[in-house]
């Protein structure tokens, strides 16, 4: 029994390794900007899924989060499909397999270019998408539009195997050559962080100097210190450790909070997670959720005007998106940071900012080190000029080496 707990923990441990190095990156993936060489496709052998992780698991697409119907609030987030290079069954005639999440959508699409380019004069067929009948078991995606089972259009089974690779390279979240008959693939739910590329700053964004300069966030060195605040939720100086990735050229959306009283107009991306209160006279309420959660009547905790060394609750009064171009994720010793005005966290991708903190120990040890023999600047190696940090890098490779080496057995819910 302990053996099987020792290893679900260890795994645990892995997948938010992956999760924290996947989701804290401002690009849309690993390898943002090179140049990909064309590699050899292997199709998928019947009963194989990718990952190898069970479908329902934070490694691939993620727990179920209830049903969607008609009547719902969660319907207006399906979208339609009317691609013309799609084939939908539709044996129901409501249209029902062509409504989905916009992230299936989006797979969905890519994997038709890829489908007619493999097989010139097939399309892909889709036979199942959302669910509003209860056809299929408890808990399955496909009640909440984030799941497709497709065949080509010619359903020559034959194609299958690469036809599951084809919609593994279009990116679905996960992906199961499930019989013979199709492919089942899923997706991350629109309000997954890993779904929302990970979790930034625009370098526009201004941060506090311990000795009160401010200067724009993209400009921030090694060395430098900035406001930050404990545990306690006092505002402290901490050391700037490094930027888990810039994209000084990327182009994308980010929520904007903005309060009263004092006015602050906090921008960040709606994977990264920030500090609310539900009740300004409860300090005990505050918590870190996504900014995509954060609700107008919410209060942030922001940097007094008259006591610029407290923070104070501000409520939430508007909350839009807007684009910006350039993207940053900063790290300090203390794992949050006044930006804007405003305290944020570091992180990203796991609602939970005090487990995101404790994977990055080893950084912050490095750091101390490096303090300890006075190099910071010389040897710093947790400084990168552009793009992916080479610690999260090493944190997928370790989650995707673990992940991949597992062994389980397939929940699709079907």
């Amino acid at each position: 029994m302990s053996e099987m707990v020792l290893m679900r923990a260890t795994l645990s441990v892995a997948l938010c390794l992956l999760l924290a190095s996947v989701g804290s990156c401002c690009g849309p993936g690993r390898g943002h900007g090179k140049r990909r060489h064309p590699k050899k496709l292997t199709p998928l052998a019947l009963k194989q899924f990718i990952p190898n992780v069970a479908e329902k698991t934070l490694g691939a697409s993620g727990k179920y989060e209830g049903k969607i119907t008609r009547n719902s609030d969660r319907f207006k987030d399906l979208a339609p499909s009317y691609n013309h290079d799609i084939i939908f069954k539709d044996e129901e005639n409501t249209n029902a397999d062509r409504l989905m999440t916009q992230r299936c959508r989006d797979k969905l699409n890519s994997l038709a270019i890829s489908v007619m380019n493999q097989w010139p004069g097939v399309k892909l067929r889709v036979t199942e998408g959302w669910d509003e009948d209860g056809h299929h078991s408890e808990e399955s995606l496909h009640y909440e539009g984030r799941a497709v089972d497709i065949t080509t259009s010619d359903r020559d089974k034959s194609k299958y195997g690469m036809l599951s690779r084809l919609a593994v390279e279009a990116g679905f979240d996960w992906v199961y050559y499930e019989s013979k008959a199709h492919i089942h693939c899923s997706v991350k739910a629109e309000n997954s962080v890993a779904a929302k590329s990970g979790g930034c700053f625009p370098g526009s964004s201004i941060v506090i100097l311990s000795d009160g300069r401010t200067k724009p966030l993209k400009e921030l060195q090694v060395g430098d210190k900035v406001l930050a605040a404990d545990q306690q939720g006092h505002l402290v100086p901490s050391d700037f450790l490094m930027f888990m990735d810039q994209d000084k050229q990327i182009m994308r959306d980010f929520h904007v909070l903005e309060t009263e009283e004092p006015r602050c107009r906090l921008t960040l991306t709606a994977a990264h997670l920030v500090f609310v209160m539900s009740n300004n006279n409860n300090s005990s309420d505050i918590r870190a959720v996504f900014s995509s959660n954060v609700k107008v009547g919410q209060w942030l905790l922001v940097v007094g005007k008259d006591r610029p060394d407290h923070l104070i609750p501000a409520r939430v009064t508007r909350i839009h998106v807007e684009k910006y171009r350039g993207s940053y994720a900063p790290v300090t010793s203390h794992g949050t940071i006044i930006v804007d005005w405003v305290l944020a966290s570091c992180y990203a991708v796991v609602e939970d900012h005090d487990l995101a903190h404790w994977v990055f120990v080893p950084v912050r040890l490095w750091r101390t080190f490096l303090s300890l023999v006075g190099m910071v600047k010389e040897l710093s190696s947790v400084y990168q000029t552009e793009g992916v940090h080479w610690y999260p890098e090493l944190l997928y490779h370790v989650g995707s080496w673990v992940l991949d080496s597992s062994s389980f057995y397939p929940q699709t819910g079907l």
